[in-house]
């Protein structure tokens, strides 16, 4: 994996010189002004830059109202979206008409996101008319930015705020590079995932700060070859693989590594859920090393019983099979007793899952336990709490 993260930081970066060097198409030559809406000059400013390769379009510093948009290409060749400036989101939802997400990147080849500007998604209204948390049927709201079949990118240097819904969504993209990306919403703010990763591969996440009201980075069906490194996360739910297991025909997990990070004050840390009674699936060859938690509550956490607020029937078993995942080199602080929680379904039990050196404590001194259902973990090194075998 080190040899081709290499050959793709190498074609990024060949990638963020040939922007730099093209044609720049600042939205303020199509008549945008700060403090107006510039729907109309970003979609005319960014047709003509796909037209031309190696073009950069450029927002500069202001604040700027922005309706729903969407980028598409496929464009000439390379292209840039700087934006230097904040971007504000209508607050109602009903100006969005129904859809799902306020900017929204597709079918992009080469992109470059960036210029250390803030993307402000004015969730506070719509927070208030989120239900999701408590029905499964429900509205879905705008997510701040949408990556839908984007290829051989980065994003870099910008900040999300405020999401009406998740804030970054990921859709069937592949190598797509995240660095020194910022994530905030208040820990109140329901379904505010920060990054959700659906059906991608080469996706690297890396130096992002994270604090939302859900979790941090969720990984959905059909990813493979997800890093995470060096990602703080608090507040919110941590980071997760799953949900899984609540559609038909979702597709198999692999390949998921989430290194060097920390997570302060969240209600959970790295954790593997599925739903019960969920049709057939695999999760597999996932690891999670060199983390730091500072009062977090489940700082290690496969749950094969994920139901939450009683959306689902948990009568029968999980058929997701989870199996080849580590917990290797994780130290700090829970705020709950029971710090390691192996809770795995009796239909298909998890396999191949090893800790190795945990250090947790409870509060700050105290003891912690362990708790594993339907598993037979492999440990080794340090193991507080003991582990259960």
């Amino acid at each position: 994996m080190g040899k081709n993260f290499s050959i793709a930081t190498v074609s990024l970066l060949l990638l963020l010189a040939s922007t730099n060097a093209g044609q720049v198409f600042d939205v303020k030559s199509y008549g945008a002004k700060p403090n107006g809406d510039i729907t109309q000059a970003l979609t005319q400013a960014w047709k003509a830059a796909c037209a031309v390769a190696g073009s950069k379009v450029v927002i500069s510093t202001g604040a700027y109202k922005l309706g729903s948009v969407t980028l598409l290409g496929p464009c000439k060749g390379a292209i840039e979206f700087n934006l230097q400036g904040t971007l504000q989101s209508p607050s109602d939802v009903e100006s969005f008409k129904g859809k799902d997400g306020w900017v929204v990147f597709e079918k992009i080849d080469s992109l470059t996101v960036s210029g250390g500007g803030v993307f402000d998604g004015k969730g506070q209204t719509a927070w208030q008319k989120n239900n999701c948390d408590k029905e499964s049927n429900c509205d879905k709201l705008p997510m701040n930015i949408r990556f839908n079949f984007i290829t051989n990118s980065i994003v870099q240097d910008i900040t999300s705020k405020d999401s009406k819904f998740f804030h970054i969504n990921l859709l069937e993209c592949k190598n797509l590079q995240f660095q020194h990306v910022t994530i905030t919403a208040p820990a109140d703010s329901p379904n505010t995932d920060g990054i959700h990763i659906g059906r991608s591969s080469q996706i690297n996440i890396t130096n992002a700060n994270i604090g939302t009201g859900d979790d941090c980075i969720s990984i959905g069906d059909g990813n493979h070859d997800i890093t995470i490194n060096q990602v703080t996360c608090g507040p919110g739910h941590g980071i997760s693989v799953g949900s899984l297991g609540k559609y038909k025909n979702e597709q198999p997990v692999s390949g998921i590594r989430v290194i060097g990070s920390t997570f302060i004050n969240t209600d959970n840390g790295v954790r593997i859920k599925t739903w019960p009674a969920s049709p057939v699936g695999t999760a597999s060859d996932m690891h999670f090393e060199n983390i730091t938690m500072k009062n977090v509550a489940n700082p290690i956490l496969i749950d094969q019983n994920y139901c939450p607020n009683k959306q689902c029937s948990n009568e029968s078993p999980s058929k997701v099979k989870i199996s080849n995942v580590s917990f290797k080199d994780i130290r700090g602080t829970s705020s709950t007793q029971e710090a390691v929680k192996f809770i795995c379904s009796k239909s298909v039990p998890c396999q191949q899952v090893v800790v190795t050196n945990i250090d947790l404590t409870y509060k700050e001194g105290g003891s912690t336990t362990s708790n594993c259902v339907n598993v037979q973990p492999t440990a080794s090194g340090k193991q507080n709490p003991p582990a259960c075998t």
